[in-house]
């Protein structure tokens, strides 16, 4: 026995279905909105960070030593391969070298003072530079590095530029 679709059963079946779907709630969750938010964000994100760097470019030697985790505020000493010294985003000859570091960081001698200079810049004024933060009292003195360099030797445990025997 077949039913058409005229029949009074089926059509009252078929209206109650349509009004309880009409009725009932969404079960589903549309992540369109979500998503166009979350690719707004990472553009945003994206843009930023390049502007959120230290300010003087620099090539930094690779080492293989750890980060540090450090929660204050530190004082940044930039020098460049041409041998223009910065104190932040200053420029500062090195004859007035220690006076403006000094201003700098007030009567704060324990905040850190990070070193940042170029693997290209001459050894001799790098260490100069590092002397006179020593010289004017500043106790906290880091060597900024990029990680993920030539292996030292270090983990073999031998002494860099030392070769080992075959």
């Amino acid at each position: 026995m077949a039913l058409s679709v005229h029949d009074a059963f089926a059509a009252g079946r078929r209206r109650g279905r349509a009004r309880r779907g009409r009725r009932g709630a969404l079960a589903e969750i549309n992540v369109t909105p979500m998503v166009d938010v979350m690719l707004v964000l990472l553009i945003i994100f994206m843009i930023s960070a390049p502007l959120l760097t230290a300010g003087v470019p620099l090539q930094l030697p690779k080492t293989e030593a750890s980060s540090l985790q450090d929660q204050t505020q530190p004082i940044t000493v930039s020098v460049r391969a041409d041998g223009r010294i910065f104190i932040g985003q200053t420029e500062t000859p090195f004859s007035g070298f220690a006076d403006e570091l000094r201003s700098a960081a007030g009567a704060a001698y324990s905040k850190p003072i990070y070193v940042r200079a170029d693997g290209r810049a001459p050894y001799a004024l790098v260490a100069q530079v590092m002397a006179s933060l020593s010289q004017s009292g500043f106790t906290s003195i880091d060597l900024i590095t990029d990680t993920g360099g030539p292996d030292s030797g270090a983990l073999h445990g031998q002494s860099p530029g030392v070769p080992s025997a075959p």
